[in-house]
């Protein structure tokens, strides 16, 4: 998932014109050999002209991962991306698609009515190992984790975090579990 927020960084803030890819989700996420995630599927981006922050589209992306400024009014931004990569994030920690919640409860609500109590009833149990002396330092940070993509997926624009933000909270996370 560093990855692809590096890969999302690049971009958004390393391009001359930043690049929103629109469709963020987990098939458009390629594994090499090395397991190396590369994001691919570039078929409905948009480049962003100079001194332009946003624009209006008709194409849409996959629901679920969709921002819902993007799907309500057709506007697109990098924060889209973001808020697209937040849902990712969610999924990928969750075991848990963004489609799987129907009526009012969506993923974000899902989680985020359980953090930081309750983490390891939304994570996917998996990712933890179950030794008396890491357990809850390895839910501490799928706590942070859970934080990050949450805070990706604000629905206030402005309250969205940016992608530089992101790597370097996640590389700091990282680091914490290496550390476990």
């Amino acid at each position: 998932m560093i990855d692809v927020a590096c890969a999302l960084e690049y971009f958004h803030h390393g391009c001359s014109s930043p690049v929103i890819h629109c469709d963020i989700k987990p098939s458009n996420v390629l594994l090499d050999e090395d397991m190396v995630a590369h994001l691919s599927d570039f078929g409905i981006s948009k480049l962003l002209g100079e001194d332009e922050s946003d624009l209006y589209t008709k194409t849409l992306a996959t629901f679920g991962y969709i921002a819902p400024e993007y799907g309500l009014d057709g506007l697109v931004s990098i924060k889209c991306d973001v808020y697209s990569y937040g849902i990712m994030l969610l999924e990928t920690f969750t075991r848990r698609k963004p489609s799987e919640f129907e009526g009012n409860l969506s993923m974000k609500q899902w989680v985020s009515y359980s953090l930081p109590e309750a983490v390891m009833d939304v994570m996917d149990a998996n990712l933890v190992t179950p030794m008396d002396n890491r357990l809850q330092k390895e839910l501490d940070v799928m706590a942070s984790i859970m934080k990050v993509a949450l805070d990706c997926c604000a629905e206030s624009l402005a309250r969205r975090t940016n992608m530089k933000d992101v790597v370097g909270m996640l590389q700091k996370i990282k680091i914490q579990l290496l550390a476990c």
